[in-house]
């Protein structure tokens, strides 16, 4: 018994990653990480960007000391297919709201459609929706408009990178979006059609990219309930060097990995010239020679040391 608790306490030390989720429908980002950490070895659990319940897609979600590696997927583009009505107006920006206005679309050709939506490409200024998990004084902005009592916040600065039609069948059209993080794609939906004059809500939603993953790569939750072991689990979850995609790496000799061990200053002359200005950058990972990873470092602004951001014992 006491060789099979080593065995699991290993299991459980070594099942530190990411677990991509294709978000079910009719479910919390809450709920997923919830599900998550009632699975074997999985001690704690978190998730990199919330989706409303009626949408889908990918979600980014670390586990046990993968945690501390949130920060890195928090601020990358994302990746949508969106569905979204013409002439109605609701509450939430979105088909589970009340209805506020409704309008007839009226004869809008494609290449109206196609001239408003190609001027939201680039960067602009989006005011955050009322229903929103956004928060004020600590309370998130849902609550004060289920109330009654909405909050406004400032406008924020967002980027479209991407906006292509996919389909359009009055009043619904389809299109993908890639954007900053922290863009509302309802209410960039609502502002679509504001421009057009009749109105809009967003009506369906897949997140298709996110954290550099798609939803190709991304598990059904039902895919992972039949796990019956952290071992079983493990074949899951994608190690937290190779999911830093895009981030430099160096890969240590002992020496260095000894002065990570021990919390020693790394320097330029440990790692040498290293190109971190790439879209992983302003970071460098640092793993062993089996690609472990030892830790995440920043360059100290004219200085020769790096800065640790986290460290990991790769034992």
């Amino acid at each position: 018994m006491h060789i099979e608790s080593e065995n699991i306490m290993k299991d459980e030390e070594s099942l530190c990653g990411i677990i991509v989720v294709d978000k079910p429908p009719d479910m919390t980002s809450a709920g997923v990480v919830n599900r998550l950490k009632r699975l074997p070895g999985v001690r704690k659990a978190g998730h990199t960007g919330t989706l409303d319940p009626f949408a889908t897609g990918v979600m980014v979600c670390p586990v046990n000391r993968a945690t501390r590696l949130s920060r890195f997927f928090l601020h990358g583009p994302k990746t949508y297919r969106a569905t979204m009505i013409l002439g109605v107006e609701t509450d939430t920006q979105d088909h589970t709201g009340k209805i506020l206005k409704t309008t007839r679309p009226g004869d809008i050709t494609y290449r109206r459609i196609e001239s408003v939506f190609s001027g939201f490409i680039g960067i602009s200024e989006q005011v955050p929706p009322a229903y929103s998990a956004l928060k004020h004084k600590g309370v998130p902005l849902y609550r004060y408009a289920r109330s009654g009592k909405p909050v406004k916040k400032p406008a924020r600065k967002i980027h479209i990178f991407s906006l292509d039609i996919i389909d359009i069948r009055l009043p619904e059209v389809v299109f993908t979006v890639e954007c900053s993080s922290g863009t509302y794609i309802r209410t960039l939906c609502a502002d679509i059609g504001k421009k057009l004059g009749c109105g809009a809500h967003l009506a369906g939603l897949v997140r298709t990219m996110a954290g550099g993953f798609s939803i190709n790569e991304a598990l059904k939750l039902e895919e992972l309930t039949g796990i019956e072991s952290a071992k079983m689990l493990k074949s899951r979850v994608i190690p937290m060097a190779d999911a830093l995609r895009g981030m430099p790496s160096f890969t240590a000799g002992k020496k260095l990995e000894a002065k990570i061990a021990t919390g020693r200053p790394v320097t330029r002359l440990d790692i040498g010239p290293a190109d971190m200005d790439g879209p992983g950058g302003p970071y460098l990972k640092i793993v062993d020679n089996r690609n472990r990873l030892l830790a995440v470092v920043e360059p100290v602004e004219n200085k020769l040391e790096y800065r640790y951001c986290c460290v990991f014992n790769s034992t």
